[in-house]
């Protein structure tokens, strides 16, 4: 008799503990919406994944990649002190090494070790890849994937990747928690720029649909003063990685011009303070206007604007893969550029100025 009421109360033990399973594997699912244009990154949903089969490493064998999870000492007997260093909105700082021709590299840097790393431009040793590599060689070594995940303990997440996803930014796992993303221009289907990351900052950007069983990482949460440090430092970042770009395709560099970033920049922080994304004001102006109130001088100028881009290299590998955007951002015509930066809404004004 004992045993048999022992049998009965490990049955409902079991039932109790499965009902209580149950009900911890699901979570509130919400959906972030990003801006619906051309230059739209992300769509965020949110909800429950099952975590796939832990796959190998891949090995980081490039002479840049070697800094990753170091910490800078050596990074600056090597390559000696960074061009600026910039906060970025994400608890790193960016050491920023660039000649604004050939070469472009941002080490995110957080308690003295290297979390992150963007390159692009020429004469770059980022091996397992090849700047200017094809993505049909890439795909082949890599076989792309539309579903990546990481775990860590009971938390899972998968990154949900989109066909134009895979084709422009696809994501590739290189550890447990090492992961890099592939931007490729889409227009020579060529490797633009790499960045390798650790999990936690790849779930702090959010740069794909995420599916996830958890907690997600908390962002800082800035103070305007530190925003406007950010943001200033997006600024300089977008307008180095433009004449990069440019060098890359035999155009010309150009000129920094403050008094049109003034302007770009009242442009982002009045699409973000009245929630709009347009070339054309909620009032109607439109760049021309905007030009002349601001007292600048022109022959010709052109726009490009971006919005909810997890930071300025990734709005920059947006723009060069929209054929309006790229145009602007190529033109022979261009002589200056003046770049404004509010959050996450991103405006270049690009001029040709009488001399």
């Amino acid at each position: 008799m004992r045993f048999i009421k022992s049998i009965i109360l490990l049955s409902l033990l079991a039932v109790v503990g499965f009902y209580f399973l149950e009900q911890n594997d699901m979570s509130p699912e919400a959906t972030i919406e990003s801006i619906s244009d051309s230059v739209k990154e992300k769509q965020q949903l949110l909800k429950t994944k099952v975590v796939p089969e832990k796959k190998e490493e891949i090995p980081l064998a490039g002479e840049l990649f070697q800094w990753f999870g170091k910490s800078t000492d050596a990074l600056i007997q090597s390559m000696g002190k960074p061009t600026r260093k910039d906060p970025s909105a994400y608890g790193y700082t960016w050491w920023v090494y660039t000649d604004q021709k050939e070469t472009y590299v941002q080490f995110g840097v957080a308690d003295d070790k290297i979390q992150t790393i963007y390159a692009t431009g020429n004469n770059i040793n980022i091996k397992p890849v090849t700047l200017g590599e094809s993505y049909e060689n890439i795909s082949k070594q890599f076989n792309f994937s539309d579903e990546v995940t990481y775990r860590n303990g009971l938390t899972s997440y998968t990154f949900m990747l989109k066909d134009e996803d895979k084709k422009m930014r696809p994501l590739v796992k290189l550890s447990d928690s090492v992961f890099m993303q592939l931007y490729f221009d889409t227009f020579t289907n060529t490797l633009s720029s790499v960045r390798v990351l650790e999990a936690e900052t790849l779930l702090k950007h959010q740069p794909y649909e995420l599916q996830y069983r958890g907690n997600l990482p908390e962002q800082p949460d800035l103070t305007n003063e530190q925003w406007a440090k950010v943001e200033e430092g997006m600024e300089q970042q977008i307008f180095d990685i433009t004449n990069v770009m440019r060098h890359k395709q035999g155009k010309t560099t150009l000129k920094w011009e403050k008094s049109v970033g003034e302007v770009a920049f009242l442009h982002s922080k009045d699409m973000s303070d009245n929630n709009y994304f347009s070339h054309s004001s909620l009032d109607g102006r439109g760049l021309k206007d905007r030009l002349d109130e601001g007292k600048v001088s022109f022959v010709s100028a052109g726009e490009n604007i971006a919005a909810q881009y997890p930071d300025a290299a990734a709005a920059m590998e947006g723009w060069l893969n929209s054929e309006g955007h790229r145009k602007a951002l190529l033109s022979d015509d261009y002589t200056h550029l003046g770049v404004g930066v509010y959050r996450l809404y991103y405006t270049q004004n690009f001029l040709a100025k009488a001399f």
